[in-house]
């Protein structure tokens, strides 16, 4: 296991977890140092979706959950390709025998900067948890990153790596890992490799294929925010925002252009 270096402050990840996001905790716990993790409580589907109709239409919520619901018994269905892709690439998809992890109900919620007060970290990455508000981050003293499976911002909010693909933009299949508060600064773009999707994978194992190609670049990040070495860059694209797909929209983008 890494050994933190003697003036080096701890490191921080904030997730609602996933074998995805398990594979960047360890690469960085390898290369860098001890990871402790705050895990926060899945989002309510209820209250998600509820809120998804309000502002999108009650059809539309009613077609995500049918693709939420598809895309859960696909992963069972498509274990043994995740199993070989998580093989092959040699990722670490479930927390190592030690691993601290800090349960709390939410990102925003005041356990969790209590528990980022105790640990006093030198970064933190959230990693697949809800955004953090304008009140928390001001009261993060360190620089906190984003790691996000899509390219941003074209490809902001859910499942980045299929509408890349979905759009015929498979060039833009990637992940992003961009500055959200230095102190009281904010800032843009740190990392966005691009990487391919292979035979096999779906909507159930994008993100744990960008994972595999993206583990490396969230250790760098990470590791120069440690040293306060932070350089941003701007991407020049469009900014929108995506949610899951319908599930009318999936199955017939999957029969026309092969994209499941």
């Amino acid at each position: 296991m890494a050994r933190s270096k003697p003036n080096q402050r701890p490191i921080v990840v904030v997730t609602e977890g996933g074998p995805h996001i398990w594979a960047i905790v360890n690469a960085i716990a390898d290369h860098l140092a001890p990871v402790s993790v705050i895990l926060e409580a899945p989002e309510s589907k209820k209250q998600l979706l509820l809120g998804r109709a309000r502002r999108q239409g009650r059809t539309s919520a009613i077609g995500q959950l049918g693709t939420m619901m598809l895309t859960r018994l696909g992963k069972r269905f498509f274990a043994a390709h995740a199993a070989r892709l998580a093989a092959e690439q040699k990722l670490q998809t479930e927390p190592k025998p030690g691993q601290k992890i800090i349960h709390v109900p939410s990102a925003n919620a005041p356990e969790c900067l209590q528990a980022i007060a105790e640990i006093q970290p030198g970064v933190v990455l959230l990693a697949g948890c809800r955004l953090l508000s304008r009140q928390t981050l001001a009261k993060i003293h360190c620089p906190v990153l984003n790691y996000h499976a899509g390219i941003a911002p074209k490809y902001r909010g859910m499942n980045g790596g299929y509408w890349a693909l979905a759009s015929g933009d498979a060039g833009n299949f990637g992940t992003t890992v961009h500055l959200v508060a230095a102190g009281r600064g904010t800032g843009g773009v740190l990392r966005e490799p691009r990487g391919k999707p292979q035979p096999g994978d779906t909507i159930s194992s994008y993100a744990l294929r960008q994972a595999a190609f993206s583990r490396d670049i969230c250790v760098e990040a990470v590791r120069d925010a440690l040293a306060g070495k932070l350089g941003t860059v701007e991407p020049g694209l469009p900014s929108k925002q995506w949610y899951h797909p319908t599930v009318w929209f999936y199955l017939w983008t999957g029969i026309r252009n092969s994209v499941w």
